[in-house]
């Protein structure tokens, strides 16, 4: 059967190659009898690819169980796969079989194989090895004939790594790896998916058919759909149902997506990034920028002071670099031996005290400004906690960095 037959018998929608690519992996493991292990985002179809390789293997005319890990409790989820004997445990009043149990001969789907208990999962790796497993409360082995499909939203691997997954059971279930493609990576399948969904919606709920405007489609195709199919037809469904003007726009659509994630074409998030490191640097720059600009207004405006007795028309405007420097800058204190401006005002008893005139001397020694960006930093955090009166939370939240970054560089820089 080609790929083209696959969608239409299961009622897949697109013509993404990634999609295309999936199907074909599923199709040609089918036929075997070795496990599968699915991974996806939460909402792209998992379940729908345990179908296409249970329909299309020797088994079809099987038993087929989807069971959900994460939704069992850890203390019964044993019972519910292996089956108990009676007094096995409190409230255990009868034998129970378990799935391995009865879809004997068929096909068992474990969705979020990661969240089964390492306890589980052992029995589990027995089961795949051997096709033995023993009930709870019981000592004798049974032998079952089941094909194992599992499915996952998380990096198993990293859960390996971490303590949480079995590493034997990882490479035993990932025989076949497949992975099925996130909504966003599908871009061209997303309008067709739309009006499929709205179509059929609109026929059930017998309303008028639903039509994007062309802003409304871009909208639609930009959005990175984080809850992948099943967001994009729940969002369908409302629309079908509660509209009734039949053309939406790009406005009435984002009303429907979640606000935070509204910004559709902002890059993903990666996980390992040192966000935080790399904003402090940023901040850190402009901070350093500005105060460069600031002090060479400062210098214009001193030197203008010193040379006529005032400031003078061109800093009259209160313009906002000038306002800025009254308000926020703190002078340094200045070493005599640095820079040292003298006033001499001659001896002169024949003119008046309005028409004294100033001779300037200028005795300054330039001090070359540091750059050093420890010291920068570290004259930024005392002000930071001089003006917040040392409170961190304030002081932190004015730094544009976490009170634990701020604790952190307290320690560091002795402050």
């Amino acid at each position: 059967m080609d790929i083209q037959e696959i969608k239409q018998r299961f009622g897949i929608i697109g013509n993404s190659p990634l999609l295309n690519r999936a199907i074909n992996i599923a199709n040609q493991v089918a036929p075997t009898d070795i496990s599968v292990l699915i991974t996806g985002e939460s909402g792209s179809g998992k379940e729908v690819f345990s179908h296409i390789i249970h329909q299309m293997s020797p088994r079809k005319h099987g038993p087929f169980i989807a069971v959900n890990c994460g939704a069992i409790p850890e203390g019964t989820i044993d019972s519910e796969l292996f089956g108990h004997e009676k007094g096995a445990y409190t409230g255990a009043v009868g034998e129970r079989k378990g799935y391995f149990e009865t879809v004997n001969g068929g096909t068992i789907f474990l969705d979020e194989i990661a969240e089964m208990p390492l306890g589980t999962q052992a029995r589990l790796l027995r089961v795949l090895e051997s096709g033995q497993y023993i009930r709870v409360g019981s000592s004798k082995v049974e032998k079952t004939n089941v094909r194992v499909i599992a499915a996952t939203n998380v990096d198993v691997y990293d859960a390996v790594k971490a303590g949480k997954f079995r590493e034997d059971l990882y490479y035993r279930l990932n025989t076949v790896p497949l992975r099925i493609p996130p909504l966003r990576d599908r871009k061209e399948d997303v309008f067709l998916l739309f009006r499929k969904f709205t179509s059929d919606f609109t026929d059930k709920y017998r309303t008028p058919p639903i039509q994007l405007d062309d802003a409304a489609q871009q909208v639609l195709i930009n959005y990175s759909w984080p809850g992948n199919v099943r967001q994009l037809k729940n969002m369908a469904e409302q629309l079908a149902v509660l509209e009734r003007d039949r053309v939406i726009t790009a406005a009435t659509l984002l009303t429907y997506i979640p606000h935070e994630a509204g910004r559709s074409n902002l890059p993903m998030r990666l996980e390992n990034q040192p966000k935080e490191d790399f904003s402090e640097r940023d901040i850190l720059y402009k901070v350093l920028f500005d105060m460069k600009r600031d002090m060479v207004e400062l210098k214009k405006l001193v030197a203008d002071i010193i040379e006529h007795g005032g400031v003078s028309a061109g800093y009259q405007d209160n313009s906002p670099a000038i306002t800025k420097l009254y308000r926020d800058i703190e002078l340094p204190q200045v070493n005599n031996h640095e820079a040292q401006f003298t006033l001499q005002q001659p001896v002169n008893n024949n003119v008046s005290s309005n028409n004294a005139d100033y001779n300037i001397t200028h005795d300054a020694e330039e001090v070359e400004e540091s750059l050093s960006l420890v010291e920068k930093e570290s004259d930024l955090i005392r002000k930071a906690l001089k003006k917040h009166k040392g409170k961190r939370k304030l002081a932190a939240n004015e730094l544009g960095i976490s009170e634990r970054t701020l604790y952190r560089k307290i320690k560091e820089l002795d402050l």
